[in-house]
């Protein structure tokens, strides 16, 4: 949405003539940060967007020294139920080289994610998360969970490079120092996820 609107109009009216297109979705953060993109006030362009029809759903980061409280996430979702828009998901920080200031371990971004869900009305808990979108494909911390007497991280694939794995959840050794998916070791023991040797197979390795 950072383009023109003739150059938005070149790309999208294709694909409306495409009749097996069902869906066009677009990702983008000027709701946030450049309103004035659809008109001069944040409301009334989240007004003025659903007004065509389309759906606005909201997924953030959870980031450290900024929103890393449960009470800021349950705000932020109700004002966007208020306004229409559908809270959707959760995210943690994928591993870059400025992740260490910003990051929030995986144990405390669910207890964010919990502490915020909790105080939600049914219209709130459409949102998912915390989900790391990572190599083998969107990955939710679902619990932890104690599992003869070793505490474990239940994990699910919400999207996944195969999709048969979508929807499985696999268990991962506690850390409470853990932040991302490459920090995590397999349960009980175990040599690798379920995932992991196909995965090296579709890296060739």
């Amino acid at each position: 949405m950072m383009m023109s609107t003739a150059l938005v109009k070149k790309y999208m009216c294709p694909l409306l003539g495409v009749s097996t297109l069902k869906t066009i979705r677009i990702g983008t953060r000027s709701l946030s940060w450049w309103p004035q993109r659809y008109t001069a006030e944040a409301d009334a362009a989240i007004r003025r967007i659903r007004a065509t029809g389309a759906v606005i759903r909201s997924q953030s980061p959870v980031v450290r020294h900024v929103n890393d409280d449960s009470g800021v996430w349950r705000e932020m979702w109700q004002k966007q139920v208020q306004l229409g828009i559908i809270p959707y998901y959760m995210f943690v920080e994928r591993d870059t080289g400025t992740k260490r200031y910003f990051e929030v371990p995986l144990a405390e971004a669910l207890d964010i994610y919990n502490g915020a869900y909790q105080q939600m009305s049914g219209l709130g808990r459409t949102v998912r998360g915390p989900s790391m979108s990572c190599s083998p494909g969107k990955v939710i911390v679902e619990d932890v969970a104690e599992i003869n007497d070793e505490k474990v991280f239940v994990l699910k694939f919400t999207q996944s490079r195969n999709p048969e794995w979508t929807n499985k959840t696999f268990l991962a050794e506690f850390d409470e120092r853990a932040s991302w998916i490459d920090d995590l070791t397999p349960a009980f023991g175990e040599e690798a996820f379920f995932f992991e040797p196909e995965l090296m197979g579709m890296y060739g390795s």
